[in-house]
């Protein structure tokens, strides 16, 4: 038994969460992958995965190989490239973890682009407005926005985004527009649940905060977009959130003289090993991508 082939194909099961998914992406049938397994639980003589009516999931033991094969397999991989030169294209998988709504609008177009500069590189894209465990999830590079509640991670600052107060022409037009930050008080305004309701204000030195109030409180923002599209209201967000119906007018900032705190992307890193140069080269082709945007900013 090929040992390098057999932490690749249990690495792949793992990340797939079935044979025959596995199978799919390695180009071989279900029943050799089943039988690698076998082979790799018998030499090893230990249980690394448990089987249900729902899936696939490592054991325990499963869980501590997976993480150290996974790494053995990233660490072959970057000793090949340095030996082959600087100019070699990336090859295996990359496993990008990302916001729905940002990599929806921004990541998955730029994906053509990388992966016809590195034509045997396959990228899973895992989107979740949550904070995932890096290594539990096997991801090489996270893309996060804001602050980073972890101070331990690796990370790299991507881009800094502007933030604002945006609404449709059709709520403004029903509603008004705000003159001050006290003024949105008496707005409707959609909500990001995993965010403050006082949102704070400067100008020329001057710091204002207001509460606001909602009967409309979303978890995703994908749900944000939607009711904010839907003239429900103030919100505020990230001009990435709202790009092209920022170019179009679709949506409109209003208070443009008061500035709100802006927001960071950033790249993330499992902590504890050194990142992958295929997590690291897609790092900085986002980074170059996102600086062409910033350049094109909506007025």
């Amino acid at each position: 038994m090929d040992r390098y082939q057999a932490m690749a194909t249990f690495v792949r099961v793992v990340e797939t969460g079935s044979f025959s998914a596995a199978a799919r992406h390695l180009n071989v049938g279900q029943p050799a992958v089943s039988k690698t397994i076998a082979q790799l639980e018998g030499r090893l003589q230990v249980s690394l995965l448990i089987r249900s009516t729902h899936g696939l999931t490592p054991t325990e033991a499963g869980q501590r190989f997976y993480e150290r094969a996974k790494l053995a397999i990233q660490e072959a991989d970057e000793a090949e490239l340095a030996a082959r030169g600087a100019r070699a294209g990336l090859s295996g998988c990359l496993r990008v973890s990302a916001a729905t709504t940002f990599a929806r609008l921004h990541v998955v177009p730029l994906l053509p682009r990388f992966l016809a500069q590195h034509p045997e590189l396959e990228i899973d894209v895992i989107l979740d407005d949550r904070v995932i465990d890096l290594i539990a999830e096997g991801i090489d590079v996270s893309l996060r926005m804001g602050a980073l509640p972890d101070s331990s991670a690796v990370a790299r600052k991507l881009a800094t985004g502007r933030r604002s107060v945006l609404a449709t022409p059709g709520y403004l037009a029903r509603a008004g527009a705000p003159q001050s930050p006290a003024d949105i008080a008496a707005h409707d305004t959609v909500l990001y649940s995993q965010l403050s309701n006082i949102w704070s204000f400067q100008r020329d030195g001057t710091e204002a905060s207001v509460t606001v109030r909602s009967r409309v409180r979303v978890s995703a923002a994908e749900g944000l977009r939607a009711a904010v599209l839907s003239d429900m209201g103030l919100t505020i967000a990230s001009d990435w959130m709202f790009w092209s119906e920022l170019a179009s007018g679709e949506v409109r900032r209003v208070l443009t003289d008061w500035t709100l705190p802006p927001i960071d992307l950033w790249a993330v890193f499992p902590a504890g090993r050194m990142a992958s140069a295929k997590a690291r080269q897609f790092a900085a082709f986002v980074e170059a991508a996102m600086a062409g945007h910033q350049a094109t900013s909506p007025n």
